[in-house]
């Protein structure tokens, strides 16, 4: 990772993008090894979470967003299109351009990324505990794109893959892993963290991924839900 890139990127980010504030920060450790689990609301969720929180993040990234020959499609499909609303032929044109910046950018600042084959699957595994062996922190936002959308707290529901993290950490350091959830609420302009929930090496692994995945997706919605009651709080009342 570029240490002095990543600096200016999440400047930029909170600086000229962002600008919102971290809620529950004593929650944070002081450094790795650790799991940050965050809701995703688009293209907003990484920038808010890179720009709020104070550590070098290694980020779970779609492989094909790394890749120089699929990132221009994935990009008009996923966010061209559909977030900036550039209609096509054009589309294709703006996602060309960003993919010329993103890709070097995100390999720059050491994204992690996530194919969707068992082979692949396991690979992102491996580097990933790599990683956190050596003390890193991963960021990742494990919504599942197949599924809807709940209108109350803009996700839908999390996969559970990335839970397995917490029992090969734990097969390769003898360490109990620590997951920390982060919920962005993009009215009020907040990155909430939530407690960590650590691994259990004492639960029979499929059962401790459910419950990880569980438990983070519900400390999540209650972060986002408070937020939006708090921004709701916050209007001010007509004369």
């Amino acid at each position: 990772m570029n240490d002095r890139l990543y600096r200016f990127v999440r400047w930029c980010f909170q600086e000229l993008i962002w600008g919102g504030d971290l809620l529950g920060a004593d929650y944070l450790p002081e450094r790795g090894p650790a799991v940050f689990v965050s809701n995703h609301l688009g293209a907003l969720g990484p920038i808010a979470v890179g720009a709020a929180i104070p550590l070098p993040l290694r980020a779970w990234i779609q492989a094909d967003m790394l890749d120089p020959l699929l990132a221009a499609d994935y990009l008009r499909r996923d966010f061209v299109e559909p977030q900036l609303r550039v209609p096509p032929p054009f589309s294709r044109f703006v996602a060309d351009a960003i993919s010329k910046i993103h890709i070097p950018l995100l390999r720059a600042v050491g994204g992690i990324p996530v194919y969707h084959t068992p082979e692949g699957s396991l690979e992102t595994l491996r580097l990933s505990v790599d990683l956190l062996a050596e003390g890193n922190v991963i960021l990742i936002f494990p919504e599942d794109p197949a599924l809807p959308m709940d209108p109350r707290y803009r996700m839908t529901p999390f996969q559970k893959g990335f839970a397995r993290l917490g029992e090969l950490y734990f097969e390769r350091v003898g360490k109990s892993l620590s997951f920390y959830p982060l919920a962005v609420h993009a009215e009020s302009f907040t990155v909430r963290v939530g407690r960590p929930v650590r691994y259990n090496p004492f639960v029979k692994p499929a059962v401790e991924r459910v419950r990880i995945k569980n438990l983070l997706e519900q400390a999540i919605h209650e972060m986002y839900l408070q937020a939006s009651r708090c921004e709701i709080v916050q209007i001010p009342l007509p004369n």
